[in-house]
């Protein structure tokens, strides 16, 4: 059954000129018909180059906002339209621009987990692959990192020389993880290598052996000689892992870390919106629209982003 769904939405997405993107933390079976996969850094910088008329995206809100602003002359799609991120609705436009009025020399980064009305009043966007480098990269001494607490730290702590100025926000899912769980992963799994996502709390981060994007972390696995390892961040990574790396062994380091707004999108959905695009009055398709000066506004500091962490 899933391999016939699949196979009509290959066949589909040549017929209607669609390009699927999926972010990492998307499930196998959409991982399998995608176009492109990894992590946002990676489908921002993909987004810009897509040359079909159509863009799918498996993953969250944010992240086709961005492929809208990187395409504005495609028609962009969102796999599940109820899937967003908590994290990327955290702060208002209006309380960024009033901490910038008072500090104007204090340049604002935002974590690609933002909503394009807030990227508007940020200077420089980043994911958590690209922001250690885009921020050492900066000319600026002052900074203010938002929305992500463990992120901005994270970054802080790796840029002494920089001013990093904090708010308190972050992903609910990442933050949650306790240094309980770890030393009890550790303890279970004494010969694995810990990996975990900056989005962690700093008091978690800071034990791993490895600390990084999805990516990253995924790349890391590959490449370490290690045999076992204990991955701290979305559930979906440990499997796509798995699956890749059958000789080698990888633990939860909680299975808490379940991320319900990546979990929202099914493979049915991916196909539901595939017909839609197609012209099937039967099925409902959740298209972005951003207005020209929405897109323009925001898209400069993602341009930004692109430039410094190319």
């Amino acid at each position: 059954m899933i391999r016939d769904i699949q196979d009509e939405i290959l066949r589909l997405k040549k017929e209607y000129n669609i390009c699927i993107l999926a972010h990492s933390y998307q499930a196998a079976e959409i991982i399998e018909v995608a176009d492109i996969t990894g992590d946002s850094y990676k489908l921002s910088v993909e987004a810009a180059k897509v040359q079909n008329r159509n863009i799918l995206m498996c993953g969250v809100h944010f992240m086709a906002e961005t492929a809208k602003m990187l395409s504005p002359d495609k028609r962009v799609f969102l796999a599940h339209k109820d899937a967003g991120c908590p994290m990327a609705e955290q702060m208002e436009p209006e309380m960024i621009q009033a901490l910038k009025d008072k500090e104007p020399d204090r340049k604002v980064v935002c974590y690609i987990n933002t909503t394009a009305a807030l990227k508007t009043v940020c200077d420089v966007c980043v994911t958590s692959s690209s922001a250690l480098k885009i921020v050492k990269n900066m000319e600026a001494q002052k900074i203010l990192f938002i929305p992500d607490i463990n992120l901005g730290t994270f970054v802080k702590d790796a840029c002494p020389d920089k001013d990093v100025m904090l708010l308190n926000g972050g992903c609910p899912v990442h933050a949650a993880i306790t240094e309980a769980e770890v030393e009890e992963a550790k303890k279970a799994h004494p010969n694995a290598l810990l990996l975990v996502h900056p989005e962690c709390r700093p008091a978690v981060t800071r034990q791993a052996d490895y600390a990084g994007s999805t990516s990253g972390i995924m790349e890391y696995a590959a490449k370490s000689d290690a045999k076992e390892f204990i991955i701290g961040t979305e559930v979906s990574i440990r499997e796509h892992l798995q699956y890749k790396y059958p000789e080698k062994r990888f633990y939860d380091l909680s299975k808490r870390l379940i991320c319900q707004n990546m979990k929202a999108t099914t493979l049915m959905d991916v196909y539901n919106t595939v017909k839609a695009i197609g012209g099937d009055k039967a099925y409902e398709a959740a298209e972005i629209e951003m207005d020209d000066e929405l897109i323009a506004k925001a898209k400069v500091c993602i341009d930004e982003m692109i430039r410094l962490g190319g």
